[in-house]
Formats: C-alpha cells, sequence, structure tokens
C-alpha cells in the first residue's frame, strides 16, 4: 500500500526506504544503483559491478586502471592508508600503481600540523610504492568531525594482463596472503587501546597488533607482483569492509560462480583472535585490507604458494571455486556451513555501539 505521507519519498519519488548503517552500501541496494549506469563507452573494458574495486579503460594497447577509495575509520595514519589501501585495487587489476591524488578534508580548528603530517604520509607512501602524488584537493570544512582523506590512484598495464574479479573459474584454487585481519587488528589497537585494556588485553598485544600495519604490512602489492608473474591467477580481491568472508562473496558475485574454504586453512593472526574475543567481533568480518585473495588455475597452486613464502610471505591454499548451485560454504571437522554473512564491517559494528561495556560486559 501506498503511503500518502510524502515525507517518506525521496525527491525523485521513491519510497525512501531502510535506513543506512555506517560502511558500505547493502549489495542490493548497491546493485540497483549500479544498473541504471549505460555501459554505452566501448574503451571502458571493466564497469562498475559488485566485487569489481576499480575501472578499467583501454588506451590502445595500454589500459588506465583507476581506483578511488576514502579513509574514514581511521585517524591515525590516515594518509598512508590512503594510499596503499587504492595501489591494492589497482594492482588486483594486474595495473601497475603509477599515480595518486587525494582530497583531504579537515574539520574547523585542526592545526596546521595535521595538514604536514597527512601530506608527509601520503608522500612516504608514495615513495615507497613508487607512485607519484601528481594532484588532489585540501580543504577545512565544518561537515567533518575529523580528517578524511579520499584517494585516487591510477595504474597502467596492457590489455592482455588486466585482471578481473569476475574471471574465477571452476576448479581454481583460492589462495589466501598473510591471513586475517591485519588493517582491522591494527585499527582497533590503535583506536580501541583503552576499552581493549579495560578488557584485559595487555600492552605486548596492542604493540604487535598495531605494528601489522607494516609487518606484515596492508600492501599486497609485493605478492600480488610475484602471482602476476607467474602468469596463474585468474581473479584476484582485496578483502577490505566486511573482511574475508564478504571478499568471498564478492568474488563469488563478480564471477558468477560458488565457492567453499576449509576453516581450518584460514590463519587468524593471534592479535587478531585476542583483541576480536576480547570485543566479541568475528575475524572474518573485520576489515581486512593487507590479505591478498587470489584464484589461481589447479595445475600452478604449488608454485604460486612456493613464490610467495619464499618472500616471506604468509599464503595458504584456503578452498576452491565451484559451480554456481554449490553456493558459498565453509567446510569443517563438525561438517559444512554456509558461508557467514556480514551486512556491516565487525569495525564498524563496534564503533556504532553507543556505550563501551565494561570489563567482562558485551558491547553491543
Amino acid at each position: 500500500m501506498e503511503s500518502s505521507d510524502n515525507n517518506h519519498k525521496s525527491a525523485h519519488g521513491r519510497a525512501a526506504g531502510r535506513a543506512l548503517d555506517s560502511g558500505k552500501l547493502p549489495a542490493d541496494l548497491l546493485r540497483r544503483c549500479l544498473a541504471s549506469i549505460p555501459h554505452d563507452d566501448p574503451r571502458v573494458m571493466l564497469w562498475p559491478a559488485v566485487g569489481e574495486d576499480a575501472a578499467a579503460i583501454e588506451f590502445g594497447e595500454r589500459v588506465l586502471v583507476a581506483k578511488t577509495d576514502p579513509i574514514t575509520f581511521a585517524a591515525d595514519l590516515i594518509g598512508w592508508y590512503a594510499v596503499n589501501i587504492n595501489a591494492n585495487d589497482v594492482i588486483t587489476c594486474g595495473a601497475e600503481p603509477r599515480w595518486f591524488m587525494a582530497t583531504v578534508l579537515l574539520p574547523e580548528g585542526a592545526q596546521e600540523s595535521a595538514a604536514e603530517d597527512i601530506f608527509d604520509q601520503i608522500l612516504r607512501a608514495c615513495a615507497d610504492l613508487g607512485v607519484a602524488l601528481v594532484g588532489g584537493h585540501t580543504e577545512v570544512t565544518p561537515q567533518v568531525a575529523r580528517p578524511v582523506v579520499v584517494g585516487c590512484m591510477l595504474g597502467e598495464t596492457d590489455r592482455r594482463h588486466l585482471v578481473t574479479t569476475a574471471g574465477a573459474r571452476v576448479g581454481d584454487a583460492l589462495l589466501l596472503t598473510k591471513g586475517v585481519a591485519v588493517e582491522g587488528t591494527a585499527l582497533l589497537a590503535r583506536e580501541a587501546a583503552a576499552e581493549l585494556r579495560a578488557r584485559g588485553v595487555g600492552e605486548e598485544t596492542l604493540r604487535a597488533a598495531r605494528e601489522l600495519l607494516f609487518s606484515p604490512g596492508i600492501s599486497v602489492v609485493p605478492e600480488a607482483r610475484l602471482l602476476l608473474e607467474l602468469g596463474c591467477v585468474t581473479a584476484m580481491h582485496d578483502p577490505t569492509e566486511g573482511g574475508l568472508a564478504t571478499g568471498l562473496e564478492e568474488l563469488a558475485a563478480a564471477s558468477g560462480q560458488g565457492l567453499t574454504v576449509d576453516e581450518g586453512e584460514i590463519f587468524v593472526l593471534p592479535q587478531c583472535s585476542e583483541i576480536c574475543a576480547a570485543l566479541d567481533l568475528n575475524p572474518l568480518g573485520l576489515i581486512a585490507s593487507g590479505a591478498l585473495l587470489a584464484a589461481v588455475t589447479p595445475d600452478r597452486v604449488t608454485d604460486a604458494l612456493e613464490r610467495v613464502t619464499r618472500a616471506g610471505v604468509h599464503a595458504a591454499a584456503i578452498g576452491e571455486v565451484g559451480p554456481p548451485e554449490e553456493g558459498l560454504t565453509v567446510r569443517s571437522p563438525g561438517g559444512t556451513r554456509p558461508l557467514p554473512r556480514f551486512p556491516r564491517d565487525e569495525v564498524a559494528r563496534y564503533f556504532a555501539s553507543p556505550e563501551p561495556a565494561p570489563k567482562g560486559g558485551r558491547r553491543r
């Protein structure tokens, strides 16, 4: 039944629908929004889709890969995050990150040193990756309560080496590097240290968790380069918001396939296990930048794992791609169950909770 209350209609006459939580748009809403994009430019090789995190545009034999992503959860090292997170999504398309732009929004009253620190972080991260900072925008605005950086990374490859999340095929093995959840664990250790201490998490764990940003690090560029050189990758994805579980779901959605993962093969970092247990969070739904999810041809799994591990990066085969009718499942000694779904990242859920719980309690 239609409502007669115009307050329930948008400016375009649509029903207002459900209120949105912080974090990514729900996949069904995103699909509806993306469905209205006309695909009428023949030079666009990769259009927006659920599970695809960058665009690809043909320039003769070369392909420009473009990615934009904001950093909104973190306050500490926000400029450094912005470069690395955007570079990850470019390299997972088979392109080398080359040029970076940033929109930096600062709240009113921010100190000059805050702007200088963010620029230093951006320049340091660009230098580490061999990327040039080529432009952007800076602004002080009352519309933000804390710094926000929106990054845009441009990279290039050739037509033969473009990789998409949609490329996974039945029988491919699923590889995961580093484990979960590098970014989410480090972020919580940096932004929620007081509550974690109150819940009994020790200083040694907090220090180690903070350092996960650098060791093993949130950049997947080094291991992605190694896999691309082997020529055995059919799809790559950088599991970010919603964690590994959402990254797997996005890979399956983009490729139109099913998948099965072995619970015992998923490496959960010890600091992640302790911090998630303290805050009643699920590691599989925790923002997981730093882990590379790759589908590789089954005949090259051993070569791929050896190449990555010889470089000092943890890697494991965690499952395989199957036909779509098999769905998304997790194998464990207790049997097979559906892959858990996280409509909202566990970090976002934690920070949206109204009040910290007392030690020994639960935060909702």
